[in-house]
């Protein structure tokens, strides 16, 4: 019922910022949480960070607390992820999702197909 399509991806230097968008279509995303998630090489997809509908419940995974923010404007049916003091670790394919959220990507519905952000040192 709803596609996501992420983009804003590339390669940064360590330090560094980036601006994950995740555009919604088929349906409006203000019925649901938002949420994203990465998947580094080798390794089982963690969560990034999570949105309520409303955008006045954000969540974050330890590791990316106080660098990353997560933002929604649900008139544009568009979710961002605002990276910044990048660090190599931060090297992943990240996804954005639509489900009832927060941290269980097993609530989570619908998946974009994934950016990648590579982080060099």
């Amino acid at each position: 019922q709803v596609q996501l399509v992420e983009s804003g991806g590339g390669l940064v230097q360590a330090g560094g910022s980036l601006r994950l968008s995740c555009a919604a279509s088929g349906r409006t995303i203000s019925n649901y949480a938002m949420g994203w998630f990465r998947q580094a090489p080798g390794k089982e997809r963690e969560f990034v960070s999570a949105i309520s509908r409303g955008g006045g419940i954000k969540d974050y995974a330890d590791s990316v607390k106080g660098r990353f923010t997560i933002s929604r404007d649900n008139a544009k049916n568009t979710v961002y992820l605002q990276m910044n003091s990048l660090k190599p670790e931060d090297t992943a394919v990240y996804y954005c999702a639509a489900g009832s959220g927060p941290r269980d990507s097993r609530q989570y519905n619908y998946w974009g197909q994934g950016t990648q952000v590579t982080v060099s040192s």
